[in-house]
């Protein structure tokens, strides 16, 4: 299980899926460019607020989205909604036994969606930032997601389109990165251009990272705080000193195989 919680938040290894249905929006053919980014396509830039509705409707619309977050470029549905979550299966080619994670807006909305156990000031010294949490689900989660465990994934990136996005929408975002599974995560738009046909909406944001840096594609770190007083990672992604050194030093929480 742990294994395979390592996979949420970006590509993991798996069996090809069936590509996205019908009726989730049109295909996206250039990126919408946030103001001030950097465009990888060429296209006009519109305003933030223009980009953020149309992304909220396509999302509303059960289509996928991709967008930039503070890790890596990532593929966003809604998470309440189970034919758009097959379809990022289907998209990115994923084991459909690897969870995706869920992106709130902020840390209080963490509360409906996971049965929580650490300290509230735990959460906000981890979130925002690239960090994904695992706790225990609610009953309040589309049981069709992740329906093979207990357990569930939350990220709130440190980016404020994605926060803002995620506020904007109903429920919560199922969250995972913008490649083909096996693949490296992508740091830029022009990096997945191979997906847009199948997407209704692409944000670019400008590059997220350093290309040629490996370091910035590693995605985020994914730590399991289900069990009362203690820890496990799950992969060590790219903040994984940082918060060990919260977990450790500030709470105290022991690595689960101590």
């Amino acid at each position: 299980m742990l294994r395979a919680l390592a996979g949420m938040g970006r590509g993991g290894e798996g069996a090809p899926g069936p590509g996205p249905g019908p009726g989730l929006g049109r295909a996206c053919s250039s990126p919408l460019v946030l103001p001030g980014a950097g465009a990888a396509a060429p296209t006009s830039p519109r305003g933030w607020a223009e980009a953020l509705a149309a992304a909220a409707g396509a999302l509303q619309a059960g289509g996928l989205v991709a967008v930039p977050t503070d890790t890596v470029y990532g593929v966003a549905c809604l998470a309440q909604d189970p034919r758009a979550v097959r379809s990022i299966y289907g998209l990115k080619g994923r084991n459909g036994r690897k969870p995706l994670a869920i992106c709130l807006g902020d840390v209080e909305h963490i509360y409906r969606y996971c049965h929580v156990n650490v300290p509230d000031e735990l959460l906000r010294d981890l979130l925002p930032g690239p960090v994904t949490l695992v706790l225990k689900r609610s009953e309040e989660l589309n049981k069709d997601l992740n329906p093979f465990t207990s357990l569930v994934g939350v990220r709130i990136p440190n980016h404020p389109f994605i926060r803002e996005l995620a506020r904007a929408c109903s429920g919560p975002l199922a969250l995972t990165s913008a490649n083909i599974s096996s693949q490296a995560s992508t740091l830029t738009v022009s990096e997945f251009q191979d997906l847009w046909p199948q997407l209704s909406l692409v944000i670019d944001g400008g590059p997220v990272g350093d290309v040629q840096s490996p370091e910035c594609r590693l995605g985020s770190t994914v730590v399991d705080l289900s069990v009362s007083g203690k820890y496990t990672i799950i992969r060590p992604g790219c903040a994984l000193q940082s918060t060990v050194e919260i977990l450790r030093q500030k709470y105290g929480l022991v690595p689960e195989s101590s």
